[in-house]
């Protein structure tokens, strides 16, 4: 169940206060400049011989690493020292609960996030990591696939050896965690998606967005969608108008069609609505998602995380969610991993 941890105290390793210091820069979208320097820092840290951290603390030689700066230094001395850092402790007062939805702590799982494999700013591990921090029973890894070169994408060798990536953290984690092997397939502009059916058959999840042409007519836009979503290997339907509200990209107007002819073909193949918890997309609309459930859909929950710390960011969908009457159990991330693989590996009609 999705439980945001409780604040942290003294005494605490040196990799958990910056892990945390980043995360929760990372759900408040600050600067990717300043939460690089905390991940940099992680990775130094990580890195060092047994014994030389402390050493390095007690004469004052850390800032001779390169990664580490004069704040960074700071938080890892007092950490050393047994001392709750500063800038930490400052985070930790500022930080509110996202959301009081109940429906966030029906959450188990979330079926769209990213790693530094395509556009994601952290390595898997570390996201695989601050999932099971939060209380995630499952995870699937979507990194973008090859036509997204913008977001690096995965092409098919790349993608394999990621799956073998997966395969080797899952043995690590298990029984604790368990991390699926999925993609955010682009839907090309004919409604084809963008990796090799037999690739696409060796995943867990499949979540099947629009990347490109968000300003297609809306009848073609509406056979694009449609030809996407009958394709028996897609599972999840990606933040589906395209919009965007706020943030660093400025904003753009949602894409035109019909959604009643989508949403029926999501209900006839089993495919969920993926309620987008970016606050940049918070996609669909309120009114789109009440149309798909009256019209009988599931809906996915997720993140669309592209850093550890906007794991938590589900906690707005979950309050959107609720707000507007969605059955705890037609979301599908409030499934458990068992029921989420049966229903995503099910049979469908080609």
């Amino acid at each position: 169940m999705l439980t945001p941890p409780p604040p942290l105290s003294a005494p605490l390793a040196p990799e958990q206060a910056l892990r945390r210091t980043a995360a929760l820069l990372e759900r408040d979208m600050q600067s990717s400049f300043r939460i690089e320097a905390f991940r940099s820092a992680l990775k130094v840290v990580i890195g060092l011989p047994a014994g030389e951290l402390e050493r390095r603390v007690a004469d004052d030689s850390l800032r001779e690493l390169e990664g580490i700066g004069k704040t960074t230094a700071e938080l890892i001395g007092q950490a050393v020292r047994g001392e709750l850092p500063s800038y930490l402790a400052d985070l930790q007062r500022k930080a509110e609960p996202l959301t009081a939805s109940s429906y966030t702590a029906l959450l188990r799982g979330d079926l769209h996030l990213h790693s530094d494999w395509s556009d994601g700013g952290s390595p898997i591990q570390e996201m695989v990591m601050t999932a099971m921090e939060l209380g995630h029973e499952y995870a699937v890894l979507t990194d973008h696939s090859p036509r997204l070169r913008i977001a690096n994408g995965l092409s098919a060798s790349r993608l394999m050896e990621q799956l073998r990536m997966v395969d080797a953290i899952n043995q690590l984690v298990a029984p604790d965690f368990r991390l699926l092997k999925g993609i955010e397939v682009d839907i090309l502009d004919d409604g084809a998606l963008d990796q090799t059916p037999a690739m696409l058959g060796r995943l867990d999840v499949v979540v099947a967005s629009v990347h490109s042409k968000l300003r297609m007519d809306q009848r073609q836009m509406t056979r694009r969608m449609v030809r996407a979503v009958q394709n028996p290997r897609v599972n999840v339907l990606g933040h589906c108008t395209g919009r965007l509200l706020q943030g660093g990209r400025g904003t753009r107007p949602q894409s035109t069609f019909d959604a009643e002819a989508v949403f029926a073909a999501c209900h006839e193949n089993g495919v969920a609505v993926e309620i987008n918890s970016r606050l940049e997309r918070q996609d669909p609309p309120d009114e789109l998602i009440d149309m798909a459930l009256q019209m009988g859909c599931l809906f996915s929950i997720d993140s669309d995380a592209h850093a550890p710390g906007q794991l938590e960011l589900k906690a707005y969908g979950a309050e959107r969610a609720e707000r507007l009457g969605v059955p705890p159990d037609r979301i599908v991330t409030t499934w458990p991993v068992d029921r989420v693989v049966e229903w995503a590996g099910g049979e469908r009609a080609e």
